[in-house]
């Protein structure tokens, strides 16, 4: 039950933002989430609000299509979490064609579903 939030800088069409998400969320269906659980969140910041080093913990260099990604979702294996950072990055390079030194992701897992509600003040173990 992943909630996504995309920061970029301002200045991209509506069809590449749709495929952005459309690639985030094929890599989330693609290793845990289940189909129809979309909710993402894009910001779109003027080019002086969003503020990165171009060369930190990376060989090559970011440009001005970096994004940054938070996914914040129930607790998962090491392992998934990996395969997810690496399908991610696959995805988005092919579709809208970001580079894969522009993709940063921050990872943030809850202890679970109890942590979650879908509406109705439900925890989403419950529903």
């Amino acid at each position: 039950m992943p909630l996504v939030r995309v920061t970029m800088i301002k200045g991209k069409s509506p069809e590449y933002i749709k495929k952005m998400s459309d690639s985030i969320y094929e890599a989330l269906v693609d290793g845990y989430m289940q189909k129809g659980d979309l909710f993402q969140i894009v910001e779109q910041l003027e080019p002086g609000d969003l503020i990165y080093d171009r060369h930190f913990g990376i060989k090559g260099s970011r440009s001005g299509d970096f994004v940054i990604i938070n996914i914040e979702s129930d607790a998962r294996r090491r392992s998934e979490k990996e395969a997810l950072l690496a399908r991610l990055s696959d995805k988005l390079a092919a579709s809208p064609g970001i580079a894969r030194d522009d993709v940063f992701v921050r990872l943030s897992m809850t202890s679970g579903l109890e942590d979650w509600s879908h509406g109705s003040g439900v925890a989403a173990s419950k529903s």
